[in-house]
Parts: C-alpha cells; structure tokens; sequence
C-alpha cells in the first residue's frame, strides 16, 4: 500500500468528498497483496524476513541440539501454516499499533490512493468510489516500491509470485524456483531451504550486485553447501501451467544457449523493485523523475524540484532502499521543517545486513569500491576465516565464516569497510558501525578490547594482509 504524507493547511486542514464511480475499483492498484499501516518493512520486508528466517535457523538449532546433551526425535517436521498465521498475526498487531500511535498524535490518518491534482493539492479515491481533496503547505511522497514483473516472459504473470506474496501464503510453497540474484532473492531462498523445501534459485548474472563480490560468493558457497540449488548463468523464458497443477519452467543458458525445463510448485520473482510513482500523476505537481528508473530526484534536503513537495525511501533515486535510512531522512526533515533544525541525512556508511543462513553484514566500501576510488596501491585489506564457539560441538562447517576490513594504506589507515560473514552478523555491524562512521582507524579497531568468546572480538583481531599474507604487527609494515 502506498503512502502520501500531507502537511495540511489549517486545524484539520482544507478537504472535501466528492463520490465518484471508478470502474474497476482503486485506481492504479498494484497487483499483489494487500496490507496495512507500516509499509514494505512491516508488511512484506524486514519483519516477516526476519521472522521466517528466524524459523529456518531454528530448524539448524534442532539438528544442533543431539550434540548438546537435548534429546530430539529427528527429523523434526516444520508446519508452513502454523508459522505463517503467527508471523501474519504479529503484522496485523503492527498495522494495528501504527494506527493507535497516529491517533494518540492526532494524526489524521486517509486510507485512499492519492494522485496530485496540482503542486499543493492530491485527490485520493476511497473504498466505494468515494474521492477526497487534500491541500497542503508541504506534501511528503513516500511510497516506497513494488515487485518487479518480468512481463515478457511467458505466464510469468499469471503464474508467478513475489516477495510481496511468500510472506502472506496461507500454505506451503512446496518446491520453489526463486529468480533473481538480489538480496531478496537469496534471503527467501535460504528460509525456505531451511524449513526442509526444495528451493532452486536461477541466477542470470551476479549475485548480490552491488555488494563486496568476495563476500557475495561466499554467501552463495554456504547456501549451496547446505541444501539450495543454483542455476547460475540462466535466464526464464516460459512458465506453464501443467494439467497436474505444477508449474513447468523452461529457461535457457546464457552461455551455450540450450534450452532446459523444470517442475516446481511455486515461481518466486525477486528481480529488482520498482518506485510507486507511475500513477501519482507528479507530472501536474511539476515533480521530476529519473526517466530511467521512474525514481524521484531530490536534493541533499530531499527536495523535489518543487519546493515544498519532498520524497523520502525507496522512491528517490540515488538512496539506499533500506527502511532505517528512510526513518531517519523523515525524521531529520520534519525537523527542518517545523522544529528548526538544519541536520541533513548522511548516506555515507550506512551499515545493513543480509538475512541469508550465514548472515552477511557490511558498512561502508566493499573492496571493489575501495580500489576503483583510491587505487590498488592505496588500499589494505585485513581478513580472516574464524569458527564460532557455537559451531565447534556440533561439528558445522565453518569454511564460509570469514570477516574483512577495507582501510587506506596510508597511516593512520583509516577504515573504509568492513564485511562480516557469519551468526548474528546485523548485530556485529551495527556495534562496528558507530566507530566507522565517527572515522576509525585499523590502529583503533585493533587496540578495542573484543568481548570473549563471541564472533565480534573476530574483527579486533584482524592481523593478516590480504595484500602481502603478512602480519603487519610482526613485520613492520
């Protein structure tokens, strides 16, 4: 569902209905599932992720347990509709939340789908047809982005899901392809895989495409050691559907140019989202997009090319798609707005996390960014393999736990990146990224006391160079 935050002129502000019959219900509605208050994050992002990955990992926990003194039955069945209904309950008491704290603010809260009538005014339609008039001295777009459809592909549409839709399935998915090499992709891939289904992911290119490829690599070593399958180098080109209700999937390989097929219950597209802005109509408000990517152009204050019309999120063109930095960007532009306040948002070394099986963490630049900004000669990278405590009982395979740090060569070797490969990696990155952020140097990292035994005390004691394979506090150098 998308968002329209509206400053309204007065107590209450200026509005006024008008009924009007829309042929075909709310106009522009996107197809998929639909939900309430909270957004992407709350509705079919962060929240249900983290939920359904947290189940995946306690089905690892389970096969843990024999080899710490709990007796377990194994296998151990996972019920999909069980876990579904409590994750869905835990979004609807969110939704419900949301609405409650609108309230107790005296926020005037219009469940309609807003378009721009002019720079100062949005019409919005409403359930029944009926349509409302809003204007406002200062008008914030934040509606986010929805799933992308590859519309050339055959059936793709009427037979595939998204993202949108995994988290709201009232019954397994069963046998799932996922296309896409995004994080999303590799994220649902991997709960799904760790609650015992046969998942397949088709890669047509890089995976993880903008993150540090080292690490992105290893992530996907660690997935398909442990169960998920890969089509690496593919690309769909039809989904059918077969007279047994499966669907049957013919893709080709984009290096020899044969043709192959599969069978799979379900088709999960994660091929990149696209900006809510196609039926806001911001061509009559004079806001302007990228005409490439449909996203919204702002400023350094998120100002649209109208003045008192701004976008925040997923919407703008050049922001990280993550919901902490949208939060923050609202909350430092209300209070420029009305509290004051002349704090601009920071983009630079925002950290974030990727929710696969072995959880990849990162802030700042990945090792590629580092070279192509400052040069091979001016960059050194400190890594290391490490195993966690947790790991050594049950005997799991720790060969993808890895942790690298990306610093200036130069004294005193300020850090631009750290990545973080292994349990509870977000919570690694976010300690780590107070320091980077304030400007840390290697020597600092490396005089920080590390917490005994955890994961985290693996990147205070980073020594190895992966330039020269030399400890720098042995050699000199």
């Amino acid at each position: 569902m998308a968002a329209m935050a509206v400053a309204l002129r007065g107590l209450g502000g200026r509005f006024r209905w008008r009924t009007q019959a829309v042929a075909g219900g709310v106009r522009g509605a996107a197809r998929g599932t639909r939900w309430g208050l909270g957004g992407t994050c709350v509705n079919v992002g962060c929240i249900p992720k983290k939920l359904m990955h947290q189940a995946a990992l306690l089905g690892g926990l389970i096969q843990d347990a024999p080899h710490y003194g709990w007796e377990v039955a194994q296998p151990v069945p996972h019920d999909w509709r069980k876990m579904a209904e409590a994750v869905q309950n835990h979004v609807k008491s969110l939704n419900w939340g949301h609405r409650v704290q609108l309230q107790d603010r005296k926020v005037k809260y219009f469940n309609i789908k807003a378009s721009f009538v002019d720079e100062h005014t949005v019409c919005g339609v409403a359930k029944g047809g009926k349509e409302i008039l809003l204007s406002a001295d200062h008008i914030i777009i934040a509606t986010g982005g929805r799933p992308r459809y590859p519309m050339h592909i055959e059936g793709a549409l009427e037979y595939g899901i998204t993202s949108d839709d995994i988290f709201w399935l009232k019954e397994s998915p069963g046998k799932t392809l996922v296309v896409g090499a995004s994080y999303v992709a590799l994220e649902c891939a991997g709960f799904l895989t760790g609650i015992g289904l046969d998942t397949t992911v088709m890669i047509r290119s890089i995976p993880l495409r903008g993150f540090d490829q080292q690490m992105s690599s290893m992530v996907i070593e660690h997935m398909a050691s442990h169960g998920t399958q890969f089509l690496r180098g593919c690309a769909p080109s039809r989904v059918r559907r077969l007279p047994d209700g499966h669907l049957q999937v013919t893709w080709e390989d984009c290096t020899t140019g044969k043709e192959d097929t599969g069978t799979f219950d379900t088709v999960l597209w994660a091929i990149g989202r696209v900006p809510d802005t196609r039926s806001l109509n911001l061509e009559k408000a004079g806001v302007d997009t990228s005409p490439d990517t449909q996203k919204i152009l702002v400023d350094s204050r998120e100002g649209t090319s109208v003045p008192h019309i701004y976008a925040i999120g997923d919407v703008v063109e050049g922001r990280p798609e993550l919901t902490p930095t949208a939060i923050m960007a609202g909350r430092l532009l209300v209070q420029r707005l009305f509290g004051g306040s002349s704090d601009l948002m920071d983009y630079d070394n925002v950290p974030t996390t990727v929710f696969t099986p072995l959880e990849y963490g990162c802030v700042g630049l990945s090792e590629e960014e580092a070279v192509a900004r400052h040069g091979q000669e001016h960059v050194e990278v400190y890594h290391a393999h490490y195993k966690p405590l947790e790991f050594t009982v049950a005997g799991r395979d720790a060969s993808q736990c890895y942790v690298k740090m990306v610093c200036l060569r130069e004294p005193p070797q300020l850090v631009l990146g750290l990545h973080f490969l292994g349990p509870n990696a977000g919570e690694v990155t976010q300690g780590f990224a107070l320091g980077i952020k304030c400007g840390a140097s290697y020597a600092q990292v490396m005089r920080t006391v590390g917490i005994h035994p955890t994961c985290s005390e693996e990147v205070v004691k980073l020594r190895i160079s992966k330039r020269s394979g030399l400890d720098p506090t042995v050699t000199g150098c």
